[in-house]
């Protein structure tokens, strides 16, 4: 528990929106007993359910249904909690919520009650995420991937990681005290094996964690290529209708274009560009920029080609595309083919990742339906039992932790032992923002209020 002075007492329909068979109005705070007794009329224990009639403030039947209390702080949000089951329709819930609201509670800000469970130490920051994660969760692999990270998987090995860095720092901060040593008389050898060590168990903590990222947002992938090769047509041909303009006539696409699609359960953003060549006019030239811009924060570029001349415009891609972490390269058009053709094996075309497809007869399609999957999914990795959810900032702040480690190691073979030092106090830091250990306001308010209101 902190030592936080005593918060007032929020409220909020906890179920969905719209009618149902039961809806929840939950209550967390230093009133919240005493407000929910209020409304049920009568004695509530903790951890029993109770019949109840709700009553507004004349004593007349707002509804009726079971209430619940859960005394701190063995509760959600670690302060007293209590729930007033009744009818799912949305006139009684908001009668009902306006009532506890009258009594002394106020309405809650999205995602409150999962900030108070965070701040009253019932979760880390990535649990709490994880929370939201499993609330928006798309199919069975996801749910359970975020049930993970709320478990703690993911916060466990961040911590564990953060452990070795301080055991590091540790060491190396006591160092600087012998400075006139030399490093190798001070455990040097040591202290080398445990930042290969650290090094090797955040680069794993990375992967693992990109991965989650993916199974949580799903893999952004651009589609990209020269004039005319048939990214739009490939695009419909995902989506299933046709949200872009097709002509024969170089430049169509100006814009960038974003569509979702599902593949088995696993989401895709496509996002169609314009044709990269050099010249044109103003317009095509903006649209050009975007494409590129587009592809600096993509997951996947799919690389559309014309199957007849598939090195024609080749060239003006590759730069573009060289900093994309993955690549499919799609020959498109192969209707147009002689009709004794047939799509090459990987062993003929270099062993790279290509599929063969004609975006206007379907042929192919299911072939690179299953590429994309399995490229959303990743390796195998993903299905184990260790897969976690996890977000873009955990991504990034581990990035950050790796570049300062790196720095750290550089600085150590130099004997540098006062930048080591500081360079690992960063990377400690970095790690610390993933599950709260260091935190700023601004960030803590970004992440909760993405939150539903009842969570």
């Amino acid at each position: 528990m902190t030592d936080a002075p005593a918060r007032d007492t929020i409220a909020a329909v906890a179920t969905a929106p719209g009618a149902g068979g039961v809806g929840i109005v939950r209550l967390s705070g230093p009133r919240a007993q005493q407000i929910g007794e209020t409304v049920a009329a009568r004695r509530l224990r903790p951890r029993h359910a109770h019949y109840a009639r709700f009553l507004d403030a004349d004593g007349a039947a707002i509804d009726d249904g079971i209430a619940l209390y859960f005394a701190a702080p063995a509760s959600y949000t670690g302060e007293d909690v209590v729930e007033l089951h009744g009818h799912g329709g949305p006139a009684v819930l908001e009668e009902l919520l306006a009532r506890v609201c009258a009594l002394g509670a106020r309405r809650a800000r999205p995602g409150e009650f999962s900030e108070r469970a965070f701040l009253e130490g019932r979760l880390d920051l990535a649990q709490a995420e994880a929370v939201a994660d499993l609330i928006a969760a798309a199919d069975v692999r996801a749910a359970r991937a975020a049930r993970r990270a709320l478990d703690g998987e993911f916060s466990r090995r961040v911590e564990a990681l953060a452990g070795d860095l301080l055991a590091i720092r540790i060491h190396v901060e006591a160092a600087i005290d012998f400075a006139d040593e030399p490093l190798d008389t001070l455990g040097g050898a040591a202290l080398r094996q445990r930042f290969v060590a650290a090094s090797t168990a955040l680069d794993a903590l990375l992967a693992a964690a990109e991965r989650g990222r993916r199974l949580r947002d799903g893999l952004h992938a651009v589609i990209v290529g020269p004039p005319n090769a048939g990214k739009s047509s490939l695009l419909n041909a995902l989506a299933g209708s046709d949200r872009a303009i097709v002509t024969d006539i170089a430049g169509t696409t100006r814009d960038l274009l974003h569509e979702t699609v599902k593949l088995d359960g696993v989401e895709l953003t496509l996002v169609d560009t314009a044709g990269l060549r050099e010249g044109g006019d103003a317009i095509e030239r903006e649209g050009m920029r975007r494409a590129v811009g587009e592809l600096q924060r993509a997951d996947l570029a799919i690389v559309v080609l014309d199957a007849r001349d598939p090195d024609s415009g080749l060239a003006s891609v590759a730069e573009a595309i060289a900093q994309v972490p993955a690549r499919l390269y799609v020959y498109n058009k192969i209707d147009l083919i002689e009709s004794d053709y047939a799509s090459p094996t990987p062993a003929d075309i270099g062993g790279e990742d290509r599929v063969f497809v004609s975006a206007r007869s379907g042929a192919g399609l299911d072939a690179l339906h299953a590429r994309l999957r399995a490229l959303a999914q990743g390796d195998a990795a993903d299905a184990a039992d260790g897969a976690f959810t996890a977000r873009a900032r955990h991504v990034d702040a581990l990035l950050r932790a790796r570049e300062e480690l790196d720095d750290a190691r550089a600085q150590l073979d130099h004997e540098m032992l006062d930048l080591a030092a500081e360079s690992l106090r960063q990377a400690h830091e970095a790690l610390g923002e993933i599950t709260g250990r260091v935190r700023a306001d601004d960030l803590l308010g970004h992440i909760f209020s993405n939150f539903c209101i009842g969570k």
